[in-house]
């Protein structure tokens, strides 16, 4: 692949990174930019006018139907059924945990000793500057050891909780959930286990040796009701029935260097030249709100004095700005 292409790869990855920080333990520190490794390929159905338009939702009063400004909108922690106390920015600001770009790892353990029921979302970690040594350190003793390291971090005003693991020489970050959030088998309200009888085990042993492999075949993994609807909707659109398009005037989504392969694009930054400077514009803080992560949005609005802001998605966020620039 040529060389600008793996930079132009390089800097659509980057822009994608939505957390930029350091991470940290003992005299080890490490700059990573964090990544999703999930991808919604989920039915992209949208509530859409009859010409086309995409529809919008709206906040309304539940005693009046009023529909409300994102000004309007407050905050309020339910004490008990109908009663609210309500917490301004401010407050809820107060109480946040401090802010800090540190993925602080306080502790590893072996990594097939975390209960996967733990385990809420992936994400990928991407070294964050040209030097990768310390990262590729890292990821090749934790994969050798089997190990995996406990850390928190704080990403838009949440504290999380997450293991870091690697493989195939990439660490991966995966957000770990409280204790407070698992439901034990008891308050699900399961029965007490009975101890099976011999010949019942047998007959199950049987059956799964019946259905037993060595590996998960990645085409176990396709969901196929949406199969069936993207060929329902490819027909539909090559016949040009009932399609609905924006004229082009009105449509200014930008478009990005697609990204093929990220895990292979990954290793190539992990283990190649890295484009340094180019990775360090995409890491900063300029450009238009529709390019920046909603951590920047939020600061922007928190100096405009923006309220209602920490209830605000990207989006909204980046609305309110626009709207006070004006």
């Amino acid at each position: 692949m040529p060389e600008r292409r793996v930079a132009e790869l390089e800097q659509a990855v980057a822009r994608r990174a939505f957390w930029r920080g350091t991470l940290t333990f003992g005299l080890v520190s490490i700059p990573v930019n964090l990544l999703s490794a999930e991808q919604r390929n989920r039915a992209g159905l949208r509530m859409v006018g009859p010409e086309g338009h995409p529809l919008g939702r709206r906040f309304y009063s539940s005693r009046d139907d009023k529909p409300l400004d994102d000004d309007d909108i407050v905050r309020g922690y339910e004490v008990k059924k109908d009663r609210y106390v309500v917490l301004t920015d401010k407050e809820l600001e107060r109480v946040a945990p401090e802010r800090t770009r540190d993925i602080d790892l306080r502790l590893f353990v072996e990594a097939d000793r975390i209960d996967p029921m733990l385990f809420d979302r992936a994400y990928y970690l991407l070294p964050g500057s040209s030097s990768t040594t310390s990262y590729r350190l890292l990821a090749r003793v934790l994969e050798e050891t089997g190990r995996a390291g406990i850390a928190t971090f704080v990403m838009r005003t949440k504290e999380y909780l997450v293991a870091i693991l690697s493989e195939g020489g990439i660490l991966r970050a995966e957000t770990l959930r409280f204790l407070d959030e698992v439901r034990t088998p008891e308050q699900v309200g399961l029965p007490e286990p009975v101890k099976p009888g011999t010949a019942a085990v047998k007959r199950m042993r049987k059956a799964i040796a019946g259905l037993a492999r060595s590996k998960l075949d990645p085409k176990e993994l396709v969901e196929p009701s949406a199969e069936r609807l993207k060929k329902l909707v490819e027909k539909k659109a090559r016949a040009g029935k009932e399609v609905v398009e924006l004229p082009e005037e009105e449509v200014a989504e930008e478009r990005e260097p697609s990204v093929p392969d990220l895990f292979s694009l990954l290793r190539r930054s992990v283990g190649g030249k890295a484009a340094a400077e180019q990775r360090a514009s995409a890491g900063g803080k300029g450009g238009t709100p529709r390019h920046r992560s909603r951590e920047e949005l939020y600061e922007q609005a928190k100096k405009l004095d923006i309220p209602g802001r920490s209830s605000m998605s990207k989006a909204q966020l980046a609305r309110a700005i626009r709207r006070r620039a004006a």
